[in-house]
C-alpha cells in the first residue's frame, strides 16, 4: 500500500463517518481542541489546501466556510484530491494522512 492509498483510506474513512451527520452534530464541541466539530474539519480542509499549495509552488488561499457544514465532507475529498493531484513526497503524504487520522480521533 502506498502512501497515496493512506491517505485515501483515513479520508474515506473520515468522509463515511460524517457525512451522514446533521447541522447539531456539527455544531457540537469537538473533543479535543477549541470549536465544534465542524470547525475541526475545516481546519484540516484548510491544512490540505495548504500543504497542496506548498507542493505547487501556489500562494495559500483561505478555503471558505461554506453556511453548511454537511459540505465539509465534500471539501475535504476535493482538497485531499488535490493533494495528491500535485505529486507531493511520500512525508507530506504521511503528515496528511495523520492529520486526517488526528481529526477523526477528535470527532
Amino acid at each position: 500500500m502506498t502512501d497515496q492509498d493512506d491517505l485515501g483510506r483515513v479520508v474515506d474513512l473520515l468522509t463515511r463517518q460524517v457525512s451522514h451527520w446533521q447541522a447539531p452534530r456539527w455544531s457540537a464541541p469537538a473533543a479535543a481542541g477549541d470549536g465544534t466539530r465542524g470547525d475541526a474539519v475545516h481546519r484540516l480542509v484548510q491544512r490540505l489546501a495548504d500543504l497542496a499549495a506548498d507542493v505547487e509552488g501556489r500562494v495559500r488561499q483561505e478555503v471558505p466556510r461554506l453556511d453548511n457544514d454537511t459540505s465539509l465532507p465534500d471539501q475535504l475529498r476535493v482538497v485531499a484530491a488535490d493533494l495528491v493531484a500535485a505529486g507531493p513526497s511520500p512525508e507530506v503524504l504521511v503528515a496528511a494522512a495523520g492529520d486526517v487520522a488526528g481529526v477523526r480521533a477528535v470527532l
